[in-house]
């Protein structure tokens, strides 16, 4: 049987950075994956959606070239090819993880993972052991009562990513990241699409005046938009799917030719040894503590499978911190409150910290500002006029409390809000910042004059 110092259960974001970091800290280590390295991430899910929506940009800027004073004739898409790209992209992605495990000396067990007592892990029939076993098995799309993915006319995200030809008519259900990401996407691509969402605001996660303004942009392009609205049946024996959704004015009915189920996430916690190892589980989650240590001494969970933000970004500070911990080094836990999310349709929404209502509720005294990219030079003359950048301060102390953006390329700028907060920035501090011009980026020096009564062009 072979030992290690670490084995790492699962290769996405979480699992292959926390091996990366194990092995440069010196320990003898090795990943376990049953599929491809890089996990959902690399493979399904952050890097070839970005590639389709890329293309989608792309075709948009073709369909719009007259507004920049171009002509383009008969701009047209090839799905396929589209799709193609999309793919080879991952592939790259996921052969760059592959180089990264040679490099670091990590050895990639290739199989199905399970626990066993006695800190061991099988991998299909071959038995590894390690101080330290750290799962990291990600999550996959979740399925409802009354919208069983049937993988053809009832599908999940990966396969949205795969179609072999183009849908017509498209139905949305579920308006986070996800759902309003591929909602772009196909109607970009020129399907009808509608979405339906169960809660009052689309992107129900953020600020409500974000979600008001991305509600506002997607009709604008054609995307048809059911929020307080729930599906209680779909009928896939005709040739398409007929929807039965329930709303405030009573029942509709809604044809399309594929039904898209984006409603969350389901933690893959299922035939991996926890309960034969004895880990304690709550609602879908394995319960860690603040450096992700599970109850039974020696095995650690990290990413989608533990109760924090499921994003790429918090799995991999989450791997990095816990071998850290296991290394000696001094380590302070993750702040879950300074996450930043980003949503990557177009426009793209970036968010960190609180909203304005939970600064409210919190019983803050409050300093709101915003400034639209409307007023702003480098949005005007990049033809990106959507949106806005909205901050949120408390009064009393000058506290960078939340940062809302929508826009083009808000997901680049989010992080200034997110060091700012980090160092414990004030209000003014960030005011009498010289952010440069003409930039998207100055747009947040604008919204934090608008909030202390000092802005210039507006």
């Amino acid at each position: 049987m072979s030992k290690y110092d670490i084995i790492v259960l699962g290769s996405g974001p979480g699992g292959y950075v926390t091996a990366i970091r194990a092995s440069q800290l010196g320990f003898k280590t090795a990943i376990i994956e049953k599929e491809s390295l890089g996990g959902v991430c690399l493979n399904w899910g952050c890097i070839p959606t970005k590639a389709l929506l890329k293309s989608a940009q792309v075709f948009e800027y073709l369909k719009h070239a007259e507004d920049y004073g171009l002509s383009v004739k008969e701009a047209d898409k090839d799905f396929g090819a589209v799709v193609k790209r999309s793919r080879g992209v991952a592939d790259g992605m996921s052969k760059g993880v592959q180089f990264l495990m040679k490099k670091n000396k990590i050895d990639v067990l290739k199989g199905f993972g399970k626990l066993k007592t006695g800190k061991k892990v099988d991998v299909d029939g071959k038995e590894y052991s390690a101080d330290h076993i750290i799962i990291a098995t990600g999550a996959r799309s979740r399925e409802l009562p009354s919208l069983k993915q049937d993988g053809k006319k009832v599908i999940g995200y990966r396969e949205a990513m795969t179609l072999n030809e183009q849908p017509k008519k498209m139905i949305v259900v579920g308006s986070g990241a996800i759902g309003v990401e591929f909602a772009y996407f196909y109607n970009a691509m020129g399907t009808d699409v509608t979405i339906v969402e169960f809660l009052p605001n689309v992107v129900p996660v953020e600020d409500e005046d974000i979600s008001k303004q991305l509600e506002k942009s997607f009709k604008k392009g054609g995307i048809k938009i059911m929020t307080s609205a729930e599906v209680t049946k779909v009928d896939t024996s005709g040739k398409g799917v007929v929807a039965t959704i329930k709303t405030a004015k009573g029942e509709e009915t809604l044809e399309a030719d594929i039904i898209l189920s984006a409603v969350g996430i389901k933690s893959n916690i299922e035939n991996i040894g926890l309960e034969d190892v004895g880990i304690a589980v709550d609602r879908d989650k394995i319960l860690v503590n603040n450096f992700y240590q599970t109850n039974i001494p020696g095995y650690y969970a990290i990413g989608d499978v533990t109760p924090g933000q499921a994003l790429a970004h918090v799995a991999s500070a989450e791997g990095i911190l816990c071998v850290e911990k296991i290394a000696g080094q001094h380590v302070e836990p993750l702040d879950y409150g300074n996450i930043p999310g980003c949503t990557y349709a177009s426009p793209e929404i970036a968010s960190v910290g609180m909203t304005e209502k939970q600064a409210k509720e919190k019983g803050y005294d409050i300093k709101v500002g915003k400034f639209p990219f409307s007023a702003s030079g480098k949005a005007s003359a990049s033809g990106a006029k959507d949106g806005f950048v909205k901050v949120i301060f408390d009064a009393k102390y000058g506290e960078w409390l939340g940062c809302h953006m929508i826009g083009a390329g808000v997901t680049d700028m989010i992080a200034e809000a997110v060091l700012g907060r980090k160092l414990e920035t004030t209000g003014h501090e960030v005011l009498k910042t010289v952010h440069p011009h003409p930039t998207m980026s100055e747009a947040v020096m604008e919204a934090v004059a608008a909030a202390y009564d000092e802005v210039i062009h507006l």
